[in-house]
């Protein structure tokens, strides 16, 4: 069954809050007999565009906001015109009109709050027929108007990533999630030993090797990238996708790659209320590609295998993005070896436990045939030098065992940091937490983060992810000292929180 593709149409005045504007959406879509993942953006006028409670009421959903203008959407005609808004702005219905300008069938008209409208319609394919059961035409502007410019707003930042909130400044860093203490100093002296080759062309044969060792698979099933980023733009560039699907919230380099590729990407936004448990019914089923994290980034979630494999059909590709997956104890729920699921691609990175961000390394495992397309799409000697000797060396005994050590004191660490969390009544944690990092929940956490910078430390907002707002913080698990000291400063923080006036 193809999945709708819904615009909700949205009016509102100065000051909405976005719990309201998303109960008043929520509320007309179960009218509609629709779901949140259905929507693809919301629509709404210019000089609203940027209202706090539309653009949280977006980033809850993880979709952007469209604007048009005044003269825009007065050329758009609408079934239940209101004088009201036809004095105030010129158009009858700022919600009826931004839902249908772009040519769709309205589904439900204008709804109402206290302080905000919406209405909600559906895209139309292109090759559907117009045709009608009574003989009478759905409420389209399909042929009614000429073509509109507009205004698209990009929704949360995708390129935003944790080093933004640190680079440049002395903070003790919870905003990104490479482990501290890294690159080992074994590692390093790996490292610096193959600068003596750098007048070589590099060879990434011994390194594919290796891991294909360490994960007992064939060399030909193994792609050696410039870290997890490079992958997703091979990815986004080189398979045959036309109906690519990102679960969010997650890591954002996935959409990114295929926004910037060219491709019309679909959501599926899980729930804070579920725990930001992966349905696997909630993937459309003509999704094409279908990109999941594991454990997932920033909600910490780990996936059970066997959810995930619900996923693998013929004919689709499923990433797995296991970034993390190293960061938890006996690599439980991992794919990575597997070769009985098709279309399956999992995706690994070094950076994270070693140390290994500025050196860019980390690797594609899929079948031979897409390592073969995404080989393809490689530029020359993609992976330097000193990344395949840092590869190489991540790979033997005495650095999986390291690795496996690290996840166990991560894991301690963890519980450590979620008990002090627990000691807040104002903060709610995403659990159970598996990676190396955990997602708060907080009222006014924008306001915290800043207090928390003006005394040390950084925090990764979460305003950015889409599915999640600026009440969510993603904090990296540290050694227990450095919890205490963050516990302390956030302590500190929320009780300096100023007061806001009532009234």
């Amino acid at each position: 069954m193809t999945r709708a593709e819904l615009v909700v149409g949205v009016g509102a005045r100065p000051g909405v809050p976005a719990e309201e504007v998303l109960g008043l959406i929520r509320r007309t879509l179960e009218e509609a007999g629709a779901a949140a993942g259905d929507v693809v953006e919301l629509a709404t006028l210019d000089t609203r565009a940027d209202e706090p409670g539309i653009t949280g009421a977006a980033a809850r959903l993880g979709v952007p906001v469209r604007s048009y203008t005044a003269e825009a959407l007065a050329k758009v005609p609408v079934p239940h015109p209101s004088t009201v808004s036809l004095t105030a702005v010129a158009t009858g219905s700022v919600a009826e009109a931004a839902a249908l300008v772009d040519g769709c069938e309205l589904l439900v008209p204008k709804r109402k709050s206290a302080s905000a409208t919406c209405a909600v319609a559906r895209r139309r394919p292109v090759d559907v027929t117009r045709a009608s059961t009574n003989g009478a035409e759905p409420f389209t502007m399909a042929a009614m108007l000429p073509p509109t410019k507009h205004i698209e707003n990009a929704g949360p930042d995708l390129r935003h990533h944790g080093d933004a909130e640190v680079r440049g400044l002395d903070l003790t860093d919870l905003a990104v999630n490479v482990r501290t203490g890294t690159p080992p100093e074994w590692l390093r002296r790996r490292i610096v030993a193959s600068l003596g080759s750098l007048a070589a062309y590099p060879d990434g044969r011994s390194a594919r090797t290796a891991v294909a060792g360490r994960h007992g698979l064939p060399e030909e099933r193994v792609l050696l990238t410039a870290g997890a980023a490079e992958a997703f733009v091979l990815i986004a560039r080189a398979l045959p996708i036309r109906r690519p699907v990102v679960v969010h919230p997650q890591f954002t380099e996935p959409e990114a790659a295929l926004r910037a590729a060219g491709h019309e990407v679909g959501r599926v936004v899980l729930s804070p209320e579920d725990g930001f448990r992966l349905d696997p019914a909630a993937v459309p089923e003509d999704a094409d590609l279908v990109v999941v994290g594991n454990p997932t980034n920033p909600t910490s979630v780990l996936h059970p295998a066997g959810v995930l494999e619900q996923l693998a059909r013929p004919g689709r590709t499923l990433v797995v993005d296991e970034a993390f997956m190293d960061a938890v104890p006996g690599e439980r729920e991992a794919l990575c070896a597997r070769q009985d699921v098709p279309g399956l691609v999992v995706l690994r990175s070094l950076t994270k436990t070693w140390g290994l961000a500025g050196l860019r390394i980390g690797y594609v495992l899929a079948d031979p045939a897409t390592v073969g397309l995404l080989q393809e799409a490689q530029p020359l000697w993609p992976v330097s030098s000193p990344a395949l000797a840092a590869a190489e060396a991540c790979m033997e005994p005495r650095a999986l065992v390291e690795a496996a050590d690290a996840a166990d004191r991560i894991a301690v660490d963890r519980a450590h940091l979620l008990a002090g969390l627990a000691e807040f009544s104002e903060v709610r944690v995403v659990e159970p937490a598996a990676g190396p990092f955990v997602l708060l929940r907080l009222e006014r956490a924008d306001e915290v983060r800043e207090l928390l910078r003006s005394r040390g430390f950084a925090a990764r907002r979460g305003d950015t992810f889409p599915g999640l707002g600026s009440e969510w913080l993603r904090i990296a698990v540290r050694d227990r000292v450095t919890t205490n000291r963050f516990l302390q400063a956030l302590d500190l923080a929320l009780q300096g929180l100023p007061r806001r006036a009532v009234g």
